[in-house]
């Protein structure tokens, strides 16, 4: 595995290189990250990787085997390997906890610091925020479709490996409740489910077979896959073989609300009626939302979620928006470009309500002073939406804790009951509030 300090692109080794060379390495400054648009359609984005962050963070440092690939490949000086010998972030990041909501222009992580150390941490920084915020928004969308329906991610084997674990530990964030994963339970804590595929029912002499061996290693509470030949049959002799005890069955194709309005009819006439029907099949939360009238008790959920369920990024960027001028003063910058350009000085997100319901959320920009001291009585009541997460170089370390996972599972659903129930829509729509930008003189 690569240390952190190579999951970066060669370009921020280069400018610190340069930037060394001509002194302007060590100019305070803030980066910022931030999406210029939600993805299309969507109406609102969740916040996940601070954790992850936190980890990449206090173990960037270039091991000798880097810095020699660094020297040897002739892409730093030597030195700028001296310089990188005894690397450590020491500045500020203030972000957007998880679970929390986004929307356009939202300073979702604010990054502060010298050039050089800021600069470092770019690409590490935006590769976690576009993954697990993808995932984590697609999960708060299909878990609202699913209510109170438990859901389950089943995507280890549709992402890498990595990503697969990365994936498990977003979508508990945007609600999930357990996974399939291993390796994801393992580092995270995250409840762990799973059974027998249908290659275990096709490697015994009948199902029947199939379903006495499962029973006789995991018990009568165990879920059995029922639709590797005939899904009626197959519940037949499942109860036969378990009795009424059973803990569930699970269906894997076909039309998913017929198939369970069937098997939960067959399953009271045999008596079997605390058996639980778990469906799985490329679902995602239009999928599920179709199923809200069937007698479905949980939900896996495997490509779509580890896919970002159609949106695989959040297309969040990483902008220098203040600098430490020649004269020792702050100043605030910003890009041009056409369908580019940024806005200036460091950002801090409130968010307004009434009657505690969101009613928009207000991005103030200008000075550290302005933004701190500005007055939002004319708003009514409002949140100030960052925490600090590394305050000069010290990791705020709760937040890398498996209970600080679930805790950001119990803020997210809090955050949604505060936003308009438009929210929770599934068609096409505008963000769920509104984002004004207030530049303070």
């Amino acid at each position: 595995m690569p240390t952190p300090a190579m999951l970066t692109d060669m370009y921020e080794y280069t400018m610190v290189d340069a930037a060394l060379h001509d002194g302007t390495a060590h100019r305070a400054c803030v980066f910022e990250v931030f999406t210029r648009h939600l993805p299309s359609g969507r109406r609102y984005g969740v916040v996940a990787g601070l954790g992850r962050i936190l980890e990449y963070v206090r173990d960037f440092r270039p091991s000798a085997a880097d810095l020699a690939f660094l020297r040897d490949n002739g892409i730093v000086s030597r030195e700028t390997i001296a310089w990188l010998e005894n690397f450590r972030f020491s500045g500020t990041i203030r972000a957007y906890r998880e679970g929390e909501m986004f929307f356009a222009n939202s300073p979702v992580l604010q990054v502060e610091g010298t050039f050089a150390e800021c600069t470092l941490l770019e690409t590490v920084i935006l590769s976690v925020l576009n993954f697990d915020c993808a995932i984590a928004s697609a999960a708060s969308r299909i878990t609202s479709a699913a209510g109170s329906r438990p859901c389950a991610d089943m995507g280890g084997r549709r992402a890498h490996e990595e990503a697969a674990i990365a994936a498990s530990r977003s979508a508990i964030v945007g609600g999930f409740m357990s996974t399939a994963n291993l390796a994801a339970a393992q580092r995270y804590g995250i409840p762990c489910i799973g059974t027998a595929a249908h290659a275990f029912t096709l490697v015994h002499d009948s199902e029947r077979d199939a379903f006495e061996s499962q029973i006789h290693a995991l018990g009568v509470g165990t879920t059995l896959l029922t639709d590797t030949y005939n899904v009626e049959e197959a519940i037949r002799t499942a109860v036969e073989v378990a009795g009424p005890q059973l803990g569930g069955i699970r269906i894997d194709s076909g039309d998913l609300a017929s198939m369970a309005q069937k098997a939960r009819h067959q399953l009271d006439a045999l008596g079997a009626t605390g058996t639980k029907i778990t469906v799985t099949n490329d679902l995602d939360e239009y999928a599920i939302a179709a199923l809200a009238t069937a007698p479905v008790d949980s939900y896996g959920v495997g490509t779509r979620l580890v896919t970002g369920s159609g949106h695989p990024t959040t297309s969040m960027v990483y902008k220098l928006v203040e600098r430490e001028g020649s004269d020792g003063q702050m100043h605030p910058v910003s890009k041009k470009s056409f369908g580019k350009s940024t806005d200036g000085w460091r950002k801090r997100g409130l968010r307004a309500y009434e009657y505690g319901l969101a009613q928009g959320e207000l991005v103030l920009a200008g000075t550290a002073e302005a933004v701190a001291a500005w007055d939002d009585t004319a708003y009514g009541e409002t949140k100030d939406l960052s925490i600090t997460a590394i305050d000069h170089g010290d990791i705020d370390e709760s937040l890398t804790t498996r209970d600080a996972l679930f805790a950001a599972r119990d803020y997210h659903v809090q955050a949604l009951q505060e936003l308009p129930v438009n929210a929770l829509s599934l068609s096409d729509g505008e963000p769920a509030i509104p984002t004004e930008v207030i530049t303070l003189s």
